[in-house]
């Protein structure tokens, strides 16, 4: 029985070899070994015999039979008898040679079966290869390729046969014609070789160890003869190629003098064949070997073919290198290896023709010679040490090269250099700088991708290669670290050497702390005479104002500042404690950021702080001194880096401010001002700055060492009018009186303010104005040059502030400020300007155009000095007016449709202006002061060009605004009789629309004093009223206008509302923007506003809210259409809740607002607008004028957020807004869940208001409407999650409204009550104990409930009952645990997947409720879903696994087997990753291990589901199958139906899906446990 069973899957699984798709086939093959596993002799003799029954089977069906047999071979060689070995070696022969013609895969596949077998039977494989490997007859291709791959799988079986094979093969070789055979004949002799060699290696080891080269040398001399002088010239270029590679090896088998007399013809012979291949690493290997085959005997044709070999291999090393190719990368491998041999064998001659090419200027030449100069430092090191300083000097011109690939190639030398020594040598540290210079490349942006045959190589990659091997080499070499330090400090400062400041501050970095570790002196450096060195102070000074761009070159800061920390000793020796606190927080705060984040101003502060603590520390005179002498001398360095030069004239004025010697400052400012570039506005700026934070310490020495310079030679230049045709430099002087200028700015802006008083007049403005004015003729003129007037601006401004600021500056009077305005003036309008010069010496910036900020700047200074003391004189108050104006009045505005550059600019400059009028009118608060400066506007208020009196007009509001915001104007209105009240009215009304304002305004104050004085007898005239201002509105767009007809509106229904809310609901839908004006009115007074909602909630509510029609005659269902009056309240409520005003009517309604809101959303869901409404929405949407959506639902949702947010309930509907709530509210399939958000955020949020809006709500339960009670109850029972319901004391009412709503003839009511009842667990577990008999009976109910076709209030009571059971007390559980079990049975293979995941998850709560005491009832239950369960961890949908996964470690403690329990615990945690098929093996383990008597039930089971319609779990089964099969005990095997369960793998095997072939094969893999 058992062999005809194993026979019989044997038989199975080979018919399904010929399954289509290669996966199946692929697992068929590995069960087909799985057998031959456990029964490898009865897996041959299948194998043997499927093959010799089934004779017309298709050569890849045998492939992969001989490809099992070859895997069972390998496994159990040793077991197999030689019976069974003999039969396998005749039919694997067979096979191989069944036909003559080459088929590889099958023949290949027999070949590897006897090659298998070789490995112990090699006498009988050898014997019946032999018998096919006769003398005088042409073998079969596979015969030969089998002695080939034997001989190296078994070379001490196979090489005592090889001189036998040999004298027989070296006949056939010249019978052999086709160039396949020769092919492979050329392979054996290769493989022969080879494996010759590899006997001979270890002769110590091999069975004859009498075997000696000589014993083969004549044969194989014979074959090379053949294969030299024949075959290599075919021209079938892979014979070609196979001859070659049988070359190499051979040639270490021929004899010593042979080999000397054939390398002549040989090496040259080989040489020939990289013209006639393009892939030539086989010819490049093979030459390798034949070199070192020629080098280990010595000979002597080395040298003369070193030439023509040199030659060759140098041209193969030059061929460019693509990424992409491997054979290519290969061959230079190769071909580096054969450099290596000739390397060690004539290191002079290979040196001699490598060291010149370098000198050559072709990119390819110097790149490959460079390669191999590399690989013979690195391979040929003993060889290449006396050759150092050769090597050294050869490289002068490949260092000037300006090639990125040879850059690179000489980058990748110089490391390997450093490795072996090179660089101590004298001429080392050329190299060395080299290694910078590369690293101080630009780096530029990312290349493209380069193109197959593109040879260009980005500069960056050279950069990135330098700086690694500078970092490498400083890190991995120790014995570069004396070579590179101090050395590397040497490339710090100077400027060509900035890109590499990163790799070398982090280099050094490396190297300072190696130091410091093996204990170096208290200085790192030791300068020693060494005046190449930087000094402390010019390291200081470098590493500081690099640091100021600290992104910047991969980093450049962050490197900076780790280097200063390292060298604080040799730096001072005071810094070591301040800097290791200080240095941190400075490193930390750029981790903190990036280059678009940090702020510029912010870092440098934190630097020039830095600076000033470490000052404060050293507190040195002498060393502060020297500090900055270091720094200007280093500023001329950082002309092409303007914001760093900028930064080191702030720490130049820092490090001058700590120094104590007042000579030194003043010597060291008079060299600024002698020295600075004045034509860089950056520059100046600098400079400014310097002095400025210098004036902070010495404020005289400062101010003094201006005025030294101002009177100095560069202001005596002649000012003649004729002069100033020809002097050249007039510009340049205008620039250094502008840095000057901004140098008083600075000093004032910064100078002590107790000090700056004393001096601003007679130092500071004086020598401004000294600046800035010029004499010609002896006449004092205005400069020409804005920069310089920008300059005065600036700094007026700054020292104006200063002074300001100042503690007694209120009281201090400004002398010169009439001095300093008249200078502003000419600045602000050039007609101010003396007409003493030509006008082409004036080149203001033209009136009627704004280019330059220079009028604004001007106005801004104006508006500081008019703030100070004394005020100024009415007629140069008036001429400052004048020009302001002037200044920007007249400029033209930017044509429409123009990118506008100037508008930014102009809206700038004309907010200084209206600030400066402001200011002036500010110091005469009266009607003559605002008289006097509308009469400066009136001339521009009169002007015929349009934009002019725009600007006017808008000054005069901000003036009027500034003077009169405390004035009050009121009008009484007079008394008519009642006859005459409406046709005054009406002409009034008229009187709105008056184009002069004032009229207006005037018919609006008596209009509104009028129905507030009158307006109870209009009762009957407010239709008429409201649509004459509606109409009114329609015509006027005024703001005023609108304000009036509010404030109209709200006094007539102060009186008449109920007729005011009437006549505006009569108002055409959508409502325009004018009623909705008018709506928000009614809202400006609690009272009126509580009344006007009040009687739109009964319009919104007491009218059905929706007619039902029939579109078409044939529709399945009625459209339902909106009724006209709720739709108009519920917008008309909006608009009235959407005025702040109406907070206070808004909550004292707010019950009733929400909960009639919440049943109009619910009742208008999927409602649609009436046709001709629909037409306007439509039309209204495509212009783009519709602000609100008119769709009822959706107005309706507007309304209930607007009351929401005016109700205080803001968070309520940003909580909505985030979760989506809203949007859902709105459509049929959301709605339900949008009320759910609503009420559980009502119920965080607003939880004070829920008693109110309950009752309100109850009272739904007998809505005509079913969407009313569906929305109602689904508010209703989210609340119960929530634990304010508790809190409130409001459990028990809302428990009983919902139980009372368990009949309602509508099924999502029912269901929205389970769902209620559940969330008790939610939000009052501590109460479910008390109502547990309750709730119990109602879920109950709901999973017995018939009504629902859906069974969805059946899902929704599994989903209750998994929240309760863990609550409830034990006792009511008991009651109903086995009734629950069995009726969610069925929904475990649910179509749904919401059925299978409920009903799952709750059987894993049934587990856990009666852990412990589970009584054997309920444990049938739990032993039938086993499986099932087991079997749905691989269900296509994630929760019914993730149910499955929960559910199966609840069951596991009631099963009582502590090993399942753990592996359900261990594997099936949420989250974690699932290995399937490991699992199902440990859990079948230990089931029949624990549970053998289930081995029928679950087998059963699982075949069940080998009909399931989820492909997955149709895979799933037979695994389950599978492993109960692997792992039941003997003794239980019997209760196994073999029959029935073959006969289901076998249908299996023929299922649509691969994926369930292939795991049906695998399971038959297994049953060879039941043989």
């Amino acid at each position: 029985m058992s062999e005809s069973y194993v026979k019989r899957l044997f038989t199975i699984l080979l018919d399904a070899v010929t399954d289509k798709d290669p996966q199946v086939q692929e697992q068929v093959c590995g069960a087909l070994c799985a057998l031959g596993e456990s029964q490898p002799e009865e897996a041959l003799r299948a194998c043997e015999e499927h093959l010799r029954l089934h004779d017309k089977l298709a050569h890849p069906y045998r492939t992969m039979i001989l490809r099992v047999m070859e895997t069972v071979v390998s496994s159990h060689l040793g077991e197999l008898d030689k019976g069974l070995a003999r039969a396998s070696i005749l039919l694997a022969s067979s096979e191989m040679t069944k036909v003559k013609e080459l088929v590889c895969d099958w023949q290949q596949a027999a070949s590897n079966v006897l090659v298998a077998l070789g490995k112990r039977f090699i006498s009988s494989v050898m014997e019946e290869i032999l018998s096919k490997f006769q003398p005088g007859v042409l073998p079969h291709h596979f015969v030969v390729q089998t002695l080939a791959n034997l001989s190296v799988s078994n070379v001490f079986g196979v090489v005592p046969f090889l001189t036998s094979i040999l004298s027989t093969m070296l006949p056939m070789l010249s019978a052999a014609k086709p160039d396949s055979m020769r092919v492979v004949f050329c392979c054996a002799l290769q493989r022969f070789s080879e494996s010759t060699l590899e006997y001979l290696a270890d002769l110590d080891q091999a069975p004859d160890p009498t075997v000696r080269k000589d014993a083969f040398a004549t044969d194989i001399f014979s074959a090379y003869d053949i294969l030299f002088h024949h075959w290599l010239q075919s021209r079938e270029a892979k014979l070609r190629l196979a001859v070659v590679e049988a070359l190499g090896p051979m040639s270490h088998l021929l004899p010593s003098e042979k080999l000397e007399e054939q390398l002549p013809k040989l090496l040259p012979g080989v040489l020939g064949l990289y013209k006639k291949h393009a892939e030539t690493v086989h010819v490049s290997r093979s030459l390798g070997q034949i070199l070192e085959a020629a080098a280990s005997v010595g000979s002597r044709t080395l040298d003369v073919q070193l030439d023509s070999l040199l030659a060759a291999l140098h041209a193969q090393i030059c061929v460019p290198v693509e990424s992409s190719s491997p054979l290519v990368m290969s061959n230079q491998k190769e071909v580096l290896r054969c450099f290596t041999v000739l390397a060690c064998c004539s290191p002079d001659r290979l040196l001699a023709f490598l060291l010149p090419k370098l000198d050559t200027s072709n990119e390819r030449t110097r790149v490959g010679t460079l390669q191999v100069v590399r690989h013979i430092i690195n391979s040929a090191a003993a060889q290449m040490e006396v050759k150092q300083p050769f090597i050294l000097s050869s490289m002068k011109l490949p260092l000037l090269d300006t090639n990125s690939k040879v850059k690179r190639a000489v980058v990748q030398v110089i490391s390997a250099m450093a490795h072996h020594g090179y660089l101590e040598q004298p001429g080392g540290e050329a190299m060395i700088e080299y290694i910078v210079q590369q690293c101080a490349l630009p780096p530029e942006a990312e290349p493209q991708k380069l193109g197959a045959n593109s040879e260009a190589l980005a500069a960056d990659s050279v950069r990135a290669i330098s700086v690694s091997t500078l970092y490498l080499v400083s890190t991995t070499v120790d014995r570069m670290g004396d070579v590179l330090w101090p050395y590397l400090f040497e490339f710090l400062v100077p400027v060509r050497f900035t890109g590499a400041l990163t790799p070398l501050c982090r280099s050094l970095v490396h190297l300072a702390q190696k130091r410091q570790e093996a204990g170096a002196h208290a200085l790192l450096i030791q300068y020693n005479g060494n005046v190449t060195l930087p000094s402390p102070y010019a390291m200081a000074t470098r590493l500081l104002a690099v640091s100021s761009n600290p992104y910047l070159g991969d980093g450049r800061g962050a490197a900076s500042l780790r280097l200063l920390s390292v060298l604080h000793r040799d730096i001072h020796p005071m810094l070591g404690q301040r800097w290791a606190t200080a240095i941190p927080l400075l490193l930390e705060h750029l981790d903190g950021y990036t280059e678009e984040t940090l702020s510029r101003k912010e870092w440098e502060e934190k630097l020039l702080m830095f600076l000033r603590d470490t000052l404060a520390v050293v507190s040195d005179n002498t060393w502060i001194c020297q500090l900055s002498l270091e720094m200007c001398k280093q500023l001329p360095s950082y002309n092409g880096t303007p914001l760093e030069k900028n930064f080191l004239y702030k720490c130049i004025g820092t490090t001058l401010g700590a120094a104590s010697s007042t000579e030194v400052v003043r010597k060291r400012l008079q060299e600024l001002l002698e020295t600075a570039r004045y034509q860089e506005e950056s520059e100046r700026e600098g400079l400014a700055c310097c002095f400025g934070i210098c004036a902070s310490s010495h404020l005289d020495d400062t101010l003094a060492q201006l005025e030294d310079f101002v009177k100095s030679d560069v202001f005596r230049k002649s000012a003649g009018i004729f002069n100033i045709f020809k002097d050249r430099s007039e510009n340049e002087v205008e620039k250094v009186k502008s840095a000057l200028i901004l140098c008083y700015g600075h000093v004032a802006a910064r100078a002590p303010r107790e000090l700056l008083l004393a001096r601003v007049e007679s130092d500071i403005f004086r020598n401004m104005s000294q600046c800035f004015s010029t004499k010609v003729l002896g006449i004092k003129v205005e400069t020409k040059d804005l920069g310089l007037r920008l300059c005065l601006a600036q700094s007026v401004c700054m020292a104006s502030q200063a002074v300001r600021s100042s503690s007694h500056g209120s009281s201090f009077q400004l002398l010169r400020k009439p001095e300093l305005v008249a200078q502003m003036m000419p600045v602000l309008w050039p007609r101010a300007i003396p007409r003493l010069l030509p006008q082409e010496f004036i080149k203001a910036e033209p009136s009627d155009s704004l280019r330059t900020p220079m009028r604004k700047k001007a106005m801004l200074a104006c508006t500081y000095l008019a703030s100070l003391e004394p005020a100024l004189e009415g007629q140069a108050q008036a001429d400052l007016i004048h020009s302001c104006l002037h200044s920007i009045m007249a400029v033209l505005p930017e044509p429409e449709g123009v990118d506008s550059h100037q508008e930014p600019l102009y809206l700038d400059t004309m907010q200084a202006l209206k600030d400066l009028l402001t200011s002036l009118l500010q110091r005469n608060m009266t009607p003559q002061g605002l008289q006097v400066m509308v009469e400066h506007l009136s001339p521009w208020i009169k002007s015929p060009r349009g934009h002019e009196r725009v600007r006017a007009l808008g000054l005069s509001a901000c003036l009027l605004q500034h003077f009169l915001k405390h004035l009050h104007i009121s009008i009484i209105g007079k008394r008519l009789p009642p006859d005459q009240l409406i046709s005054l009215l009406l002409t009034l009304f008229e009187g709105l629309g008056d184009p002069d304002q004032n009229c207006s305004r005037a018919a609006a104050v008596i209009v509104n004093c009028l129905l507030k004085e009158r307006g109870h007898v209009l009762l009957e005239k407010v239709p008429e009223i409201v649509s004459v201002l509606c109409s009114k509105l329609q015509e006027t767009h005024g703001e005023h206008v609108l304000q009036a007809a509010q404030h109209s509106v709200y006094v007539l229904a102060a009186r008449h509302h109920a007729a005011v809310v009437s006549s505006l609901l009569g108002s055409p839908l959508p409502f325009d923007s004018h009623t909705c004006t008018l709506w928000r009115a009614l809202a400006v007074e609690p009272g009126l506003a509580t009344q006007v909602l009040g009687l739109l909630l009964e319009k919104m509510s007491g009218d059905v809210p929706f007619k039902e029609s029939r579109a078409f005659l044939l529709s399945s269902a009625p459209d339902r259409v909106a009724t006209l009056p709720p739709l108009a309240a519920t917008c008309a409520l909006y608009e009235v809740a959407s005025a702040p005003a109406s907070g206070p009517a808004v909550l004292e309604l707010y019950p009733q607002l929400f909960a009639a809101l919440l049943l109009r959303v619910s009742c208008t869901v999927g409602v649609q607008l009436p046709r001709n409404l629909q037409a306007k929405e439509r039309k209204s949407a495509s212009s783009g004028l519709a602000s609100r959506s008119l769709e009822p639902c959706s107005s309706a949702v507007d309304a209930l957020q607007a009351v929401l947010l005016r109700g205080g309930s803001d968070d309520v509907v940003q909580r909505m807004e985030l979760e989506g709530g809203w949007q859902l509210l709105r459509t049929s399939a959301g709605h339900e869940e949008g009320v759910t958000r609503l009420a559980s955020a009502m119920a965080k949020f607003a939880g004070p208001r829920l008693p109110l809006m309950m009752k309100a709500l109850f009272a739904t339960q007998s809505s005509v409407y079913e969407m009313q009670r569906v929305s109602s109850t689904a508010f209703l029972a989210e609340l119960l999650s929530s634990n304010t319901v508790n809190d409130l004391m409001l459990l028990e009412s809302l428990l009983d409204n919902l139980l009372a709503r368990q009949k309602d003839t509508c099924a999502r009511v029912r269901r929205l009550v389970l769902r209620g009842l559940a969330n008790v667990a939610s939000g009052s577990p501590d109460k479910v104990r008390a109502h547990g008999p309750q709730l119990l009976t109602a879920m109950i109910g709901g999973l017995d409930d018939g009504d629902d076709p859906h069974s969805l209030v059946a899902l929704e009571a599994m989903v209750g009952l998994a929240r309760l059971l863990d609550l409830v007390e034990a006792w009511d559980l008991r009651s109903v645990l086995l009734h629950v079990a069995i009726r969610i049975r069925p929904f475990f293979d649910s179509e749904k997947v919401e059925f299978r995941s409920a009903s799952i998850r709750l059987f894993g709560h049934l587990n856990k409720a009666c852990q412990g005491d589970c009584e054997d009832v309920f444990l049938e239950q739990l032993v039938g879903g086993l499986a099932p369960l087991l079997l749905h961890l691989q269900d296509p949908q994630p929760p019914v696994a993730a149910a499955c996964r929960f559910a199966l470690r609840m069951c596991g403690p009631n099963l009582e087997c502590e090993e399942l329990a753990a592996i359900f615990q261990k594997h099936l945690q949420e989250g974690r990753g699932l290995h399937f098929g490991e699992f199902l093996n440990t859990t079948c383990k230990h089931l029949m291990h624990h549970f053998p008597n289930l081995l029928g039930r679950l087998l059963s089971t699982s075949l069940f589901y080998f009909k399931s319609s989820w492909e997955d779990i149709r895979a799933a089964a037979p695994m389950l199958t599978g492993f109960l099969a692997l792992h039941v005990e003997a003794e239980r095997r019997p209760q196994v139906d073999l029959e029935q369960l073959l006969a289901a793998l076998q249908l299996l095997l023929k299922d649509p899906a691969p994926a369930v072939r292939v795991k049906a094969a695998e399971t038959l893999g297994r049953l060879v446990k039941f043989a």
